[in-house]
């Protein structure tokens, strides 16, 4: 409303008493109703997503998730204390299966001579009498046995060997089958596999009593520590488990990449003397098969992935618990930990509540696109990250609650658009209806006068009363015969923040002209309430009337006006500046013209460069003007159309304009941007009626061609719509010679 802006008068009586103050109309909080929205559509997400993981509905996907954050992890250096002598296929071929006693024995006593620390043997030997016979010390050595289950009974260990010896070989899966966690400790009711170790944890316990490090194990209080190192067990809805069967004590398993685990030597290798002994010197070796006749092995988190085998032998298993058990103590590898219930809920919530912030800041589709993607990509990324340093942090979850919250609040943002555009197209044909009775009273009779209607021309100044009972000026930005405009602090708010306070004085105050004139504004108001949400565009604070005056409070954008950034203040602007100007008002303009509404003034000095982003903000809508009496002035019409001279088209000059009238304006100040010259100086064609300027300028013929067409002199021969200019000048190519 550049009226507003230059032209506004007000002649309000000083001192008023505190019953004269009048009345603020306060626009209805549109970001109190996008708080609750976004309050409203996070909760019930969340809450929703959360039940879900209650009904185990997103197990799979997070379990999924997990296994493919885990394969993503760097791999490590293969574990250096401990020594795989696996049994494979072609071994079998020389020795036959079962290993014949004779040969199992042969290679306990061998691998002994080469001093290991402790020995492993991961084969079940149940009817083995002579088991570790020739053996100097048999304490090295750990056997295994299997306990119980509903579908298979137990496995017995060794006859002759000691139960203090043996640890039991079961493991855990999940309902898919892979193997994520392990058992520690269980507690035995079995007559002959009567142990509570498992056969890794027991091989480790014995590796580090080596090296004088104790353990602590205590069952009823689910307590274990392998030398300061201690080992949280799982419970039932430990990171993304819900419901878990957590009996015994069990902890997740941080896998070594499978081919980055440990030494590895074959069985005839050892017995063929084709292995150096001082490789097993002070090791931890472990024995067992990984031919898949003899067992197929386990599913795996590396199952999927096409360069490893689909399943992992049970002595590699063995292997890995081993190695994580050694490692947390002896080199400080982390352990796979999670947050707490309440922490993953935190987790969730918080990225519902970005979801929804995020849509509900970024309207634009490829603003929105880009920002959504980065924040996504950042999840993935903060989540990958994290289970690289052994956190398990949630993904699906989270992700869901992110983009289900944006896709609820972009339906409400859709709902409440169509909502918004419904209000302002009624209050457009309002203003169409109350600017034609405006007309007709100014046309009718402009001389009344009598003493009602007479005032004064005084603008208000800095310490004068309160505007609207609150608004204190500090400024005054611009004035003119008919209105003012202030830069006011708001005494009711904290701090006092700033704003901008528009006066508008109607050409007469007879009875008819202001009841009219009273209507236009609050529909001009409530426009521009709803033209306030884009975040390009000032948001309307407040407005009312006092003595027969109007006033509209709007956010104040910190800046300078686009008028200073054109010639002739400063040098012809080159073509890449003009585009990704046009390029930014005309995105404001989709926006605008989408809602029926016309700016009716666009100009240099009402788009303003916000210094708090750079982005370029449309100030001053003008249709509250026809409540001003004609002016004089050489820069604006002298009609009660609305625009200024030069950048305002033919029909315009008529009293009809179009939406394609704000495309003219705007291609002028492009011109303008590339001659150097203002619009109002450049000479036009006298058959044609259109402006001549393309011998002031060097730009490429694309954006000649469409700023040709902007500024067409008959709106039916210019572009019809704002999208429309956007989608070619996306087509220019730039090029160094513009």
């Amino acid at each position: 409303m550049s009226g507003l802006l230059q032209k506004f008068y007000g002649n309000l009586v000083k001192n008023k008493s505190a019953r004269d103050v009048p009345q603020v109309s306060r626009p209805q909080g549109d970001g109190k109703n996008w708080l609750l929205a976004i309050l409203i559509a996070s909760v019930g997400i969340s809450a929703a997503i959360l039940g879900a993981r209650e009904f185990k509905w997103l197990k799979s996907w997070e379990l999924n998730a997990y296994d493919r954050m885990l394969r993503m992890v760097a791999q490590e250096q293969p574990d250096s204390r401990i020594v795989l002598v696996t049994i494979n296929e072609a071994d079998l071929t020389t020795t036959g299966w079962p290993l014949p006693n004779k040969t199992i024995n042969q290679l306990l006593v061998k691998i002994e001579s080469f001093q290991p620390r402790v020995i492993g043997l991961n084969i079940y030997r149940p009817g083995q009498k002579n088991f570790a016979v020739g053996l100097k010390n048999p304490q090295k050595l750990i056997g295994l046995c299997k306990m119980s289950t509903i579908k298979n009974p137990e496995i017995a260990p060794p006859a002759n060997f000691p139960m203090q010896n043996i640890g039991f070989s079961d493991v855990m899966t999940d309902e898919d089958g892979i193997l994520r966690r392990v058992l520690l400790f269980a507690e035995s009711r079995d007559e002959k596999c009567n142990t509570n170790f498992s056969f890794a944890s027991l091989l480790a316990i014995d590796y580090l009593k080596k090296q004088n490090i104790d353990y602590n194990f205590n069952q009823k209080t689910e307590y274990f520590q392998l030398g300061k190192t201690i080992f949280p067990s799982l419970t039932p809805n430990s990171g993304s488990y819900k419901d878990l069967d957590a009996a015994g004590y069990q902890i997740l398993l941080n896998y070594r990449q499978p081919n980055q685990l440990a030494r590895t030597v074959t069985l005839t290798q050892v017995l063929k003397n084709q292995v150096r002994p001082e490789i097993f010197k002070d090791k931890l070796v472990i024995i067992g098969t990984i031919a898949t006749s003899i067992h197929p092995g386990f599913y795996t988190p590396y199952s999927a992935d096409p360069k490893q085998p689909a399943r992992m032998p049970a002595v590699l298993i063995h292997t890995q618990i081993v190695s994580q058990l050694l490692s947390s103590v002896l080199d400080g590898r982390s352990l796979i930990r999670y947050w707490s219930e309440w922490g993953e809920i935190l987790w969730i919530y918080g990225w519902s509540l970005l979801g929804a912030g995020i849509v509900w800041r970024w309207r634009h589709p490829l603003s929105l696109a880009i920002v959504g993607a980065v924040a996504f990509g950042s999840l993935i990324g903060i989540c990958i990250l994290s289970v690289s340093q052994a956190l398990w942090i949630p993904v699906i979850p989270p992700a869901l609650a992110f983009l289900f919250t944006g896709i609820g609040v972009m339906g409400y943002t859709s709902y409440r658009t169509q909502q918004d555009s419904q209000i302002i197209i009624l209050q457009v044909e309002k203003q169409k209806e109350a600017i034609e009775q405006l007309n007709t009273l100014l046309n009718s009779n402009t001389g009344i006068q009598d003493t009602h209607n007479h005032f004064d021309t005084e603008e208000k100044q800095t310490g004068d009363f309160l505007l609207g009972g609150r608004y204190k000026i500090n400024q005054v930005l611009g004035s003119g015969g008919f209105g003012c405009t202030y830069l006011a602090a708001d005494t009711q708010l904290p701090g006092n923040p700033i704003c901008v306070v528009k006066q508008l004085m109607p050409a007469r105050r007879d009875t008819n002209f202001l009841q009219v004139a009273r209507r236009l504004f609050k529909t001009e108001a409530e426009i521009l309430q709803a033209l306030g949400k884009h975040n390009q565009i000032p948001s309307l604070l407040a407005y009312f009337e006092d003595n027969h005056e109007f006033y509209l409070v709007q956010q104040y954008i910190q800046g300078q006006v686009l008028s200073d950034e054109l010639p002739p203040k400063s040098h012809k602007k080159g073509e890449q500046f003009t585009i990704q100007m046009l390029q930014e008002v005309l995105q404001v303009l989709v926006f605008v013209h989408e809602n029926r509404v016309i700016h009716r003034d666009i100009k240099p000095g009402n788009i303003i460069r916000n210094e708090a982003d750079n982005s370029l903000v449309l100030i001053d809508f003008g249709a509250v003007k026809t409540m001003q009496p004609p002016t004089s002035e050489k820069t604006e019409l002298a009609t009660v159309a609305i625009g200024t001279r030069g950048y305002a088209p033919p029909e315009q000059f008529a009293g009809h304009p179009r939406l394609c009238s704000d495309i003219y304006a705007l291609g002028m100040i492009g011109i303008q941007a590339v001659t150097g010259i203002p619009p109002q100086e450049l000479p036009t064609n006298a058959e044609t009626g259109c402006v001549e300027w393309h011998q002031w300028a060097k730009v490429s013929p694309e954006l000649v061609a469409i700023l040709d067409k902007m500024v067409s002199y008959h709106f039916s021969d210019r572009y019809q719509s704002a999208a429309a200019v956007l989608q070619d000048l996306q087509k220019v190519k730039l090029s160094d010679s513009y």
